[in-house]
């Protein structure tokens, strides 16, 4: 663009006057630069922004899946699980984990229980072939990206100890 001489006068003076040195004319070539910069920088801004759909859309990793102990510490396939938290006189041992997850958890093993005769104490663990099979999970609010079983039924597959049935049902409230 072509400045006519009266402005470019009135500028020479003005600079004159306040000391200041004359502003460098912008060319078209350094224009159409600041210009390609300045695109460059808005598309490079907005790629973070197109691929947010991609990764809102991406599956959140599965919790974590465990059964809670008595102490209250998370086990996964556990080997052995105290079913009597106050006295010790239940407890399952020698699982084997068939299956473990999402919905459900299979075992087989050994329900080792006091018969408690004459008393506890002078009692005798007597062991009781069992199918364990964990159910219900729901999260565990002590820690957000968890999930704990709910729910616990025990079958026998011979004889069950006395007086529990067969089959039973237990919630897992730990």
């Amino acid at each position: 663009m072509d400045i006519p001489d009266t402005v470019r006068t009135a500028r020479k003076a003005r600079n004159a006057a306040t000391g200041t040195a004359p502003r460098p004319r912008i060319r078209g070539r350094v224009r159409a630069a600041g210009l390609m910069c300045g695109a460059a920088v808005l598309v490079a801004g907005a790629l973070p922004l197109a691929a947010l759909p991609a990764a809102a859309a991406a599956p959140m990793p599965a919790p974590q899946l465990v059964v809670v102990d008595c102490f209250e510490q998370p086990q996964t396939r556990p080997a052995e699980y105290l079913l009597a938290c106050g006295d010790g006189n239940n407890q399952l041992v020698d699982l084997d984990w068939k299956t473990w997850g999402p919905k459900t958890a299979t075992a087989t093993g050994t329900d080792l229980v006091n018969d408690c005769r004459p008393n506890c104490a002078a009692g005798r663990f007597r062991s009781y072939p069992v199918t364990v099979t964990l159910t219900k999970p729901q999260p565990w609010s002590e820690r957000p990206d968890t999930h704990r079983f709910t729910e616990m039924r025990l079958v026998y597959t011979d004889t069950a100890p006395a007086p529990v049935p067969k089959d039973v049902t237990y919630k897992l409230v730990y």
